[in-house]
């Protein structure tokens, strides 16, 4: 599904961007232009050809790796993308593992420490965080860390410092909504019966949470996990314009502002196909997890081979 879902975000998204107002001409060119200048930046990229066409040469140039040039900067948005790709990576995938480790902590605590006062304190917790906006976080963030106690820079991403405020703005809301998830599988799974006998038997209580309660508790989680690929690229584009980071994010906002069709397409591409095989990904992690899936799987192939051989 990787392909059909890539060609339809494509079309959407070129779609939106062509039909919006606004001539990218008269945008790149400045309102001094005169006809003649318009004229000639439109035949040069192709903006008087029928959508369907602009469409189709566009993506035959993608397929091999040619997002075209930017109508603003006349440079490939290609080399565009490629220095800026590895500050969205590190930005989204840092708070990635950091909300993943976080929230399979806490979910598994406030699971065995259910209706504590661990257990109700941090549910609060993750509600307040989670109704916060991001870009309001980040910013009291900045007030607090920055302005009143000078401890962490605030814009950037060249070191460790640079990296704290944004990797956990983008973590936080990411770590609340895990957090909740995972106590509640752990809760669903440590009622079971198969938990209580091996309790029963005398095993130690991390081991039974590691070894029977802890794997079996992963699926609902790795859901989570796959989708949250999406929203850390989508966050990413409000930290980075916040923080100051070079990245995709910041790209794709200054080239909506300036309707810079090739450098959207670019960046919107290189995302979806990012997110796209994460979604693969996750799903074939669901067989590993989980046995049944798998064994459901090969029994689908073996009756189709015995469909096929039986003609």
């Amino acid at each position: 599904m990787i392909i059909p879902t890539l060609v339809s975000v494509t079309i959407l998204v070129f779609l939106l961007l062509t039909l919006t107002p606004g001539d990218p001409a008269e945008i790149a060119i400045g309102s001094g232009a005169t006809e003649v200048q318009l004229e000639q930046f439109r035949e040069l990229h192709d903006l008087n050809a029928s959508i369907p066409v602009r469409y189709i040469k566009y993506m035959a140039g993608a397929v091999r790796g040619d997002f075209g040039m930017s109508y603003m900067t006349r440079l490939s948005v290609g080399y565009m993308i490629s220095i800026r790709v590895g500050n969205t990576l590190l930005l989204s995938f840092s708070s990635m593992i950091l909300a993943v480790v976080v929230s399979l902590f806490l979910g598994i605590v406030m699971a065995l420490k259910q209706n504590s006062l661990f257990d109700n304190g941090m549910r609060v917790i993750t509600i307040v965080f989670t109704s916060m906006p991001q870009f309001w976080l980040a910013l009291m963030m900045i007030l607090l860390f920055t302005v009143a106690l000078g401890w962490l820079p605030s814009t950037g991403l060249t070191s460790f410092k640079h990296a704290i405020m944004p990797v956990t703005c983008l973590a936080l809301r990411e770590i609340t909504t895990c957090a909740r998830t995972g106590r509640a599988a752990m809760l669903e799974v440590i009622s079971k019966d198969y938990v209580r006998t091996a309790r029963a038997k005398g095993l130690k209580r991390g081991y039974v949470i590691r070894k029977h309660a802890l794997k079996n508790s992963l699926l609902p989680m790795v859901t989570i996990y796959g989708r949250m690929v999406g929203h850390c690229f989508a966050g990413s584009i409000v930290i980075e314009a916040i923080f100051g980071i070079n990245g995709i994010g910041t790209m794709l906002t200054t080239a909506l502002r300036q309707k810079d069709i090739p450098v959207i397409m670019g960046g919107i591409i290189i995302s979806a196909s990012i997110i796209a095989v994460t979604n693969l990904l996750t799903d074939l992690a669901y067989t590993f997890i989980d046995p049944r899936i798998k064994s459901r799987f090969t029994r689908r192939k073996r009756t189709r081979k015995l469909e096929i051989s039986n003609g």
